[in-house]
């Protein structure tokens, strides 16, 4: 994977500039090579990793596991796409194992979610089951810890 990709995974608020010295490249390479991602789709978009339990906002998250019948010529890909144009789900996945898609679902509450599952979710055709779980506490997200003090905290090293 390129360099400037590795670091804009962690450092994506950095300058270019910033950016740049990490790499040793001119800013105007890093700038041009930026915008040539963006407009080859290879950088989606750019966010902030949050710690959602030091936040006063309630909300749900599930993981779906999803089991469908592939279309013929068409695989699990448009049951995915109609699936991904709901706004709850956040991410969709094609898996391998017992089921074919895994996607994760927000909403405000518990009812609201399994309203999703009943009455979105398992009503599409080619859907054939789902299994529902809930995110209880997030320890790490997107290579963050959640609970850790310092990102640059050491680890104690012992005989």
């Amino acid at each position: 994977m390129d360099p400037l990709l590795k670091l804009l995974r962690v450092r994506a608020r950095d300058s270019v500039e910033d950016l740049a010295a990490m790499l040793g490249l001119p800013p105007d390479e890093v700038r041009a090579r930026m915008a040539d991602y963006e407009r080859r789709g290879i950088i989606r978009g750019y966010r902030a990793v949050l710690n959602e339990e030091a936040m006063d906002e309630e909300k749900v998250v599930a993981i779906i596991q999803v089991k469908v019948t592939p279309e013929r010529e068409g695989g699990f890909d448009r049951v995915a796409a109609r699936v991904c144009r709901f706004p709850e789900v956040v991410s969709a996945y094609l898996i391998s194992g017992q089921a074919d898609l895994v996607l994760f679902i927000e909403g405000p509450d518990l009812r609201t979610v399994a309203r999703f599952v009943a009455e979105k979710l398992a009503v599409i055709p080619g859907v054939t089951a789902t299994a529902t779980s809930f995110m209880l506490k997030t320890y790490k997200s997107h290579g963050f810890m959640m609970d850790a003090p310092d990102e640059h905290e050491r680890i104690p090293i012992s005989p």
